[in-house]
C-alpha cells in the first residue's frame, strides 16, 4: 500500500486548502478514500441516529500534478484511512506561499500522512517544513461502511439562495431556537421558519428555481400532476445546517437541496471540479 502526490501550482492548493477547511468545520474525524483518479471525504454517522453524514468527492488530476498510489491489492486498487481533518487543515496553513507541498503515506511509529512543505528562501537551499498527521488505515472488510449515500426519493428539489444571505438568517434564527423547518415548493419558493412558544419567525426567499431533473429520473414522477405550490417541510437541527453554512469555502457554482418530507434534507455543493453532498436528518 504506497500514496505519494505533489501540488505545486499555487491556486490548485489554496483551492484545495480552502476544501479541507470546510471539511474541518463539518467533523471532527472523517474518512480519506483515495483511488487513482479521485479522493473522497467522508462521514458516515448513521443518520438514522441522527447524525449528519458527508460525501465530498474531488477529481485529483485538478489538483496534483503528481498523483501515485498502489492500493491494498490489484483487485482493490483503493486505500481508505481514518483522519481529522483540521490536522490537515492546519498543516496546509503553514504552506500560503509554498513552492509545493508533498503528500506521502509513511509508517515510521505509526502509520501517518506525511505533508511537507517546501518553502521560498533567499539561500539556493530550500526550507522544508514537515507534518506528520496520525491516520488509522481502514481494511478491506469494513470499506461498505463507507460507500456513497444513496440519495432518497425526494419530494421536492430546489436551488439555494445566496449562502451568505442564507448564513446570516440562520446565524440570527440560532439564538431563537434549537430547531429550524426548512419547506419548499415547485415553483421556486423556499421558506426558512422557527416556531417557539414565545416567537414565530419566517424569511421567505423567491424565484429560486428548481433543478430540471425532476422529471428524467422519474424521482419526481409524483410532481406531476402535484400542485406547484403546495410546500413540503423538514424539521431539522439549526446547528448542523448553520456549521455547513458557517465553515463553506467552496465558494459554489451551484448549491442546491433535495427534500424528503418530514425524513431528510440533502444539501449539494458544486464548484467545477468538486461536489459536496451533505445529509441532515429530520428531528422527530
Amino acid at each position: 500500500m504506497r500514496f505519494r502526490a505533489k501540488i505545486v501550482d499555487i491556486a490548485c492548493l489554496n483551492h484545495f486548502t480552502r476544501i479541507i477547511n470546510t471539511i474541518a468545520k463539518l467533523t471532527k474525524t472523517c474518512i480519506l478514500r483515495l483511488t487513482v483518479c479521485k479522493l473522497y471525504f467522508i462521514l458516515s454517522d448513521k443518520v438514522a441516529n441522527g447524525g449528519a453524514s458527508m460525501w465530498c468527492e474531488l477529481c485529483q488530476g485538478n489538483f496534483f500534478d503528481e498523483f501515485q498510489m498502489e492500493g491494498v491489492a490489484a483487485e482493490h486498487n483503493e486505500i481508505y484511512l481514518e483522519l481529522v481533518p483540521e490536522n490537515l487543515s492546519r498543516a496546509l496553513k503553514t504552506a500560503q506561499n509554498a513552492k509545493a507541498v508533498k503528500i506521502k503515506l509513511t509508517n515510521k511509529h505509526c502509520p501517518c500522512l506525511r505533508v511537507a512543505v517546501e518553502l521560498p528562501s533567499l539561500s539556493s537551499s530550500s526550507r522544508i517544513v514537515t507534518h506528520d498527521i496520525p491516520v488509522g488505515v481502514i481494511p478491506r472488510r469494513m470499506w461498505n461502511d463507507f460507500r456513497e449515500p444513496s440519495v432518497p426519493d425526494f419530494d421536492v428539489s430546489i436551488y439555494l439562495p445566496v449562502l451568505k444571505t442564507m448564513k446570516s438568517v440562520v446565524e440570527r434564527m440560532k439564538n431563537l431556537s434549537n430547531f429550524i423547518v426548512i419547506e419548499a415548493n415547485l415553483s421556486g419558493e423556499m421558506n426558512l421558519k422557527i416556531e417557539t412558544d414565545l416567537v414565530s419567525v419566517t424569511t421567505h426567499f423567491k424565484d429560486l428555481g428548481n433543478p430540471p431533473w425532476a422529471s428524467e429520473d422519474g424521482c419526481q414522477s409524483s410532481a406531476q400532476g402535484r400542485d406547484l405550490k403546495s410546500m413540503v417541510d423538514v424539521c431539522i437541527d439549526i446547528k448542523k445546517l448553520q456549521q455547513l453554512l458557517a465553515g463553506q469555502q467552496i465558494n459554489p457554482t451551484k448549491a442546491l437541496c433535495n427534500i424528503v418530507r418530514k425524513r431528510i434534507v440533502h444539501f449539494i455543493l458544486l464548484h467545477e471540479e468538486v461536489s459536496l453532498q451533505y445529509f441532515i436528518p429530520a428531528v422527530t
